[in-house]
């Protein structure tokens, strides 16, 4: 009996074993927040230098380096804040929406979501959940081969949310949703005709994915109503294979491109992509030589940043002096824009404003 009593007070009880474990769980999780987050000297405040040139800090990897490389003053942005950004993520939530600029860890959010210069707020629309069919190396994007399935309501929802707004220039996007037979292109298009109907004068920009480059899905998204047609190539040639999902393809992404734009000449085609992945000058001009033999209009260059230590480290940072070339090199090439610069990423302002004044323009020589 005495035994029996010992034994009763050194085992632990059912529900202190459950709470261990619980506690245990939570542990590895914060630890796995930790790992993919960022390091310290990420919020070590530094002495901004001037202009780029002034900057002493290590650019680029060499063979063997095993560290990440230290963001540079031109690339950190401020923690986002304020009223506009609080009641927009508060919308988004409501309304069950998801966006890319969280899900990618846009560093441009807080401009975006508060306003910026010109006071009004705009995000871009993740639509067909928040759970991609695809893992790319470049991407924080979550990834499963059975995402959940599509809401019916999302597309009525975002035009609502977009409507209430008031802004004149949308962007939407989406996840691979290769589990779909026509990868979701009816439902995204469906979401650009309710948009159309809500608000009739509003621009509606679509970066889609590649929908394995199935003509049939391309020609729906291309004759839904929007105005301009956006797909990424991403990087160049060489590096495809190690970046990208291997489902996605170099020659892929200029066909669809291409395709889009044969199906509706009217279009304004979009393609973009990231450096510091290890490219070669080269190897960036043929991209973009590329491209504009797809018929693209429009390209946008910026700098990839690891979103989390699971990721591919950056290879080099690029000066703002070297994006500067490539935006000259973009004009020498005779795309209608090319926006350039550390901080560009696909869906950017300065952009948007740009196309959007070439579609107005366009609208009102044709009456």
């Amino acid at each position: 009996m005495l035994r029996n009593s010992i034994k009763s007070h050194l085992m632990p009880k059912c529900h202190e074993v459950q709470s261990v474990c619980a506690y245990s769980s939570k542990l590895d999780a914060i630890r796995e927040k930790l790992r993919e987050g960022p390091g310290l000297s990420d919020f070590i405040p530094e002495d901004r230098p001037k202009n780029w040139e002034e900057y002493e800090g290590k650019l680029k990897r060499e063979r063997g380096d095993s560290e990440r490389l230290r963001l540079p003053p031109w690339l950190k942005t401020s923690i986002p804040t304020g009223s506009k950004f609080s009641a927009l993520k508060d919308q988004l939530r409501n309304m069950k929406l998801s966006t890319v600029c969280e899900e990618a860890r846009c560093p441009n959010i807080g401009e975006c979501w508060s306003g910026g210069k010109n006071g009004t707020s705009t995000a871009t629309i993740m639509l067909m959940g928040d759970t991609c069919t695809r893992g790319c190396m470049f991407c924080s994007v979550k990834t499963s081969r059975a995402p959940p399935p599509l809401d019916p309501d999302e597309p009525v929802n975002t035009a609502k949310a977009i409507h209430e707004w008031g802004v004149g220039y949308i962007v939407l996007t989406s996840v691979d949703r290769d589990d779909l037979p026509d990868g979701g292109s009816a439902h995204f298009a469906e979401t650009v005709r309710q948009i159309k109907i809500q608000s009739k004068e509003i621009l509606v920009e679509c970066l889609v994915p590649d929908f394995r480059g199935n003509r049939d899905s391309v020609a729906t998204i291309a004759a839904s109503g929007l105005d301009v047609f956006a797909h990424n190539i991403e990087t160049v040639e060489r590096l495809t294979p190690f970046v990208r999902d291997k489902r996605a393809g170099y020659r892929q992404t200029l066909k669809v491109l291409a395709t889009a734009k044969e199906i509706n000449p009217d279009l304004i085609t979009k393609s973009s992509i990231m450096l510091g992945l290890g490219e070669t000058d080269q190897q960036v001009e043929q991209t973009m030589k590329d491209l504009k033999s797809a018929g693209v209009d429009c390209v946008t260059l910026g700098q990839y940043m690891q979103p989390t230590r699971r990721h591919l480290k950056v290879h080099e940072y690029v000066t703002p002096a070297k994006f500067k070339q490539w935006e000259e090199v973009g004009l020498c090439l005779g795309f209608l824009y090319t926006a350039s610069g550390p901080l560009v990423r696909s869906s950017y302002r300065a952009g948007e404003f740009f196309i959007a004044s070439l579609l107005r323009d366009r609208k009102a020589d044709s009456l």
